[in-house]
């Protein structure tokens, strides 16, 4: 783990709220109708025009902006000529780069009107990420993350994906520690001030499997049935994590219709 400097929060907060906007700027053309991939250059555009350049692109190969994953997808999906459609959720997993440090926030949007029960678990899968970052305090340990998460959203029947996880970030996008959506409390590296990290639940409404496309990069649901994913960094803190990406952007942007 490393531990960041004041200056060093500063610089990752300014990339977080980047992204943060990046995510409310697409929001505003998520509507049944448009590609993905035009999602992906207004993103690529808008980030650019911030002086940063996109975290994603190029990382490992992946060749988008965005990760953008419909429905069953949990996350990674290759921004494309695919149309989104009236009844789909999005996640849309933003990533930007500038001073040498990186940012990282996703967020999963309803597209168009969609099945309740589906708007639930969008709903949920959000609220323990919060309260996954009520308890990231200086002292405690990751695993007090991962159980928040897990016992919240598995008391509505859901399951929590085990492949994927959190992660540390700062001067590069994925750092140590992991931080799981599932575990133990008490368990895992105890958490100093000064350690960023992303929390990001990924949710499924059927079965915790997944598997892998053939394009190498898209994660799905091995039941085909929907999956939702949030996240924020923050720096753990001794009373109060301090947020350093935000959802209010977005929410903003949909009003009355934000999850």
């Amino acid at each position: 783990m490393t531990i960041k400097s004041a200056d060093e929060i500063e610089l990752l907060r300014e990339n977080a709220i980047i992204v943060s906007k990046t995510l409310a700027e697409v929001a505003k053309y998520i509507k049944p109708g448009v590609s993905t991939i035009t999602l992906d250059k207004i993103a690529e555009d808008f980030i650019r025009a911030e002086g940063a350049i996109p975290g994603f692109k190029g990382y490992r190969g992946f060749p988008g902006t965005l990760c953008v994953s419909t429905n069953e997808e949990v996350v990674h999906g290759i921004p494309g000529n695919r149309v989104l459609k009236n009844g789909d959720i999005v996640s849309i997993d933003c990533g930007c780069q500038k001073n040498g440090y990186y940012g990282d926030s996703a967020y999963t949007f309803p597209v168009g009107e969609v099945a309740d029960e589906v708007l639930n678990l969008l709903k949920r899968t959000k609220e323990s990420l919060f309260m996954a970052i009520e308890v990231a305090l200086a002292g405690r340990r990751v695993g007090d993350i991962s159980a928040v998460i897990q016992e919240y959203v598995e008391g509505f029947g859901y399951s929590v994906v085990r492949e994927l996880v959190g992660h540390g970030i700062g001067s590069q996008l994925h750092e140590k520690p992991d931080v799981p959506n599932y575990g133990r409390k008490g368990s895992g590296v105890k958490m100093p001030v000064g350690l960023t990290i992303c929390i990001e639940p990924m949710i499924n409404m059927g079965v915790k499997t997944v598997v892998q496309d053939s394009d190498g990069w898209t994660i799905r649901t091995a039941d085909r049935m929907p999956s939702a994913h949030f996240e924020l960094t923050i720096a753990v803190r001794k009373e109060k994590a301090d947020v350093l990406s935000t959802f209010r952007y977005i929410e903003e942007v949909l009003g009355s219709s934000s999850i």
